[in-house]
């Protein structure tokens, strides 16, 4: 499995407001860590089990991180460096993380040592068609009057395969070794 990561901090890179909602009020975050029942409004988790593992795993007292939001994709529009292994299906998901404590959201530190270690963990994986990269990120926390800059990261986990089924395999494979290594990572001083 191929795994990186990247730092994030440029002026144009994306940010994360935290809890956040979407501008027509549609979509919302969902406290999964401490409402775990929440995890039935999750559409992308209904749709894609593998997902709504991963995100019981990340959101478990066992865990240092919770999610704050995903989605997945697929397509058959693949880039140079995806069709060197010979696909031409691509099924993703993304879920972005954000530590539990405060302390650790505000540390640029700590989500730095964090991708590098779980990219590293990633990286010794059995080998499969799948690639995971983890982007380091900056998160404002809490409401407009009270607003903390911090940082979240963003895995994406992509699967290939020859039709969306296989694709969706892999993805689902690679998705739960990441919640492995993450719970992993959690259990250890980062």
């Amino acid at each position: 499995m191929d795994a990186d990561f990247s730092i994030e901090l440029g002026h144009d890179d994306p940010v994360l407001d935290f809890p956040w909602t979407d501008p027509a009020a549609r979509l919302a975050y969902f406290d999964l860590k401490t409402r775990p029942e929440l995890m039935a409004e999750v559409e992308e988790a209904q749709r894609f089990p593998e997902l709504a593992e991963f995100l019981h795993a990340v959101n478990s007292a066992h865990s240092a991180f919770a999610s704050a939001k995903c989605d997945t994709w697929a397509t058959t529009e693949l880039n140079a460096e995806e069709e060197i292994l010979g696909a031409s299906n691509k099924f993703g998901t993304y879920v972005d993380l954000v530590f539990s404590n405060i302390e650790n959201r505000l540390s640029f530190h700590m989500h730095e040592q964090f991708a590098r270690m779980l990219t590293e963990l990633l990286r010794r994986a059995p080998e499969i068609s799948a690639a995971i990269e983890v982007s380091v990120r900056r998160c404002f926390f809490g409401e407009a009057e009270e607003t903390r800059d911090g940082f979240y990261c963003t895995l994406y986990v992509c699967g290939y395969g020859g039709d969306e089924a296989s694709a969706r395999r892999s993805c689902g494979i690679a998705l739960g070794l990441a919640g492995n290594a993450v719970l992993q990572l959690s259990a250890s001083p980062l």
